[in-house]
């Protein structure tokens, strides 16, 4: 028996079961399921990353800044190495092993001379250990003598001598990090004429490599130029508060130009915490507010002529970073790597910005860190990335068979 359906009936769309796997209902379920599933997954990625970098705090601390040494100095061998004197041409391993040995004496000299100057203020501020507390009292006794006698109580309580010993031996780790990064910018030198081949073999695509390597020799250019510019701002700026303490016969005047050479590194807070060290090392030894104040009002121009006009003139557009950014970048990496987090926060930054500003996925990031809202683009890229391999050595170096069949392939015809 057949039944035959009206043209409306036939055309009609079967009603599907409200069971169906493929229901809306069911499909926007699993799709909610699958979000929370990766953001469960994403929160548990990074606790385990935070987790990681809080362990090896000194390996990765002494890794990053063996990197940003290896690429200070990258650039310069490879200008080294192409200098011609007649028909000799120096090697890039002897142009290496060169820049190793001044960067091992350069790092060796700094850290004895650190080590030196933070004996001097620590067997400095113990003696006066006893005075502090009355002199930083003494200045807030313009509240009242209430006020006064309240903040000298609880400046007692404070263990100062306990913390500077704890600082004592936090410096004392100093030699080992130096060693440690010796060490890796060996290594990292003597892997650099290989860089290239192993990006082209790593990735299996020459344009995709040579991409790679552009972003890489754009995060080098941005953080050498900071570097110089900045080492060049710090230099000048505690050779000035070394005349000023100096001028005021300060005993820990050295000490206090070596202090804000360092902290100028650290961007925003160092040079508002070498003021104050200055101004309360001053206080206590002079015990005279008009000096200090004279002091600080020095000190204080002084660094905002070099921190807000120079640094900004010379720095330019090469950063580019968002101010806010700045902060809390600082925070992060302080938080997790303590004093050595800050002064590597501005050159981890820059790379995280210029690296998500080339993927798509991650452009909001690079928007959000760059000051203007405009990160970089591909026309802000050096036309050719600058490769750690020895010039001219291109031809010589092994390939991969893969390489060595295209080649060949490519002579034949």
């Amino acid at each position: 028996m057949h039944i035959k359906l009206s043209s409306s009936e036939a055309h009609q769309p079967r009603a599907e079961p409200s069971g169906s796997e493929d229901s809306p209902l069911m499909r926007s379920e699993t799709i909610q399921y699958s979000r929370i599933q990766t953001t469960a997954l994403i929160i548990i990625a990074f606790a385990v990353v935070l987790f990681l970098l809080v362990q090896a705090q000194f390996l990765l601390v002494s890794l990053a800044t063996a990197i940003v040494l290896f690429s200070l100095t990258s650039d310069a061998i490879n200008s080294i190495a192409r200098i011609r004197v007649g028909p000799f041409r120096i090697p890039n391993w002897l142009a290496s092993i060169a820049a190793l040995l001044l960067i091992s004496a350069a790092l060796l000299t700094l850290t004895s001379i650190i080590l030196s100057q933070v004996n001097t203020v620590l067997s400095t501020a113990l003696a006066y250990t006893e005075r502090a507390p009355f002199a930083i009292a003494a200045l807030f006794s313009w509240l009242g003598e209430d006020i006064e006698a309240s903040i000298l109580n609880t400046v007692r309580t404070a263990d100062i001598s306990g913390y500077l010993r704890q600082l004592a031996g936090q410096a004392g780790n100093l030699l080992q990090a130096t060693v440690l990064v010796i060490l890796f910018v060996g290594f990292l030198f003597a892997e650099r004429i290989w860089f290239d081949t192993k990006m082209t073999n790593f990735f299996r695509d020459e344009q995709q490599a040579q991409q790679v390597g552009r972003i890489i020799a754009s995060i080098i250019h941005r953080v050498n130029y900071y570097l110089l510019v900045k080492t060049a701002v710090s230099i000048v700026t505690g050779v000035m508060v070394f005349g000023v303490c100096k001028l005021f016969s300060l005993e820990l005047a050295v000490a206090m130009g070596i202090l804000t050479f360092v902290l100028n590194y650290i961007p925003n807070i160092g040079s508002i915490l070498a003021t104050i060290v200055v101004s309360l090392i001053a206080f206590v030894q002079l015990e005279d507010p008009s000096l200090t104040l004279a002091i600080f009002i020095a000190v204080t121009t002084i660094q905002f002529l070099n921190g807000n006009v120079i640094d900004p003139m010379l720095m330019g557009h090469a950063l580019r970073l968002s101010s806010f950014g700045i902060i809390i970048n600082l925070a992060f990496w302080a938080a997790v790597w303590g004093i050595p987090g800050m002064f590597l926060s501005v050159p981890i930054m820059v790379a995280i910005m210029i690296i998500c500003s080339h993927i798509p996925e991650l452009r909001g990031v690079a928007v959000l860190l760059s000051r203007e809202g405009l990160p970089d683009t591909e026309s802000d890229l050096p036309d050719f990335p600058r490769g750690m391999e020895e010039p001219g050595a291109t031809d010589t170096m092994p390939h991969s068979p893969a390489q060595g069949e295209s080649r060949s392939a490519a002579a034949g015809e």
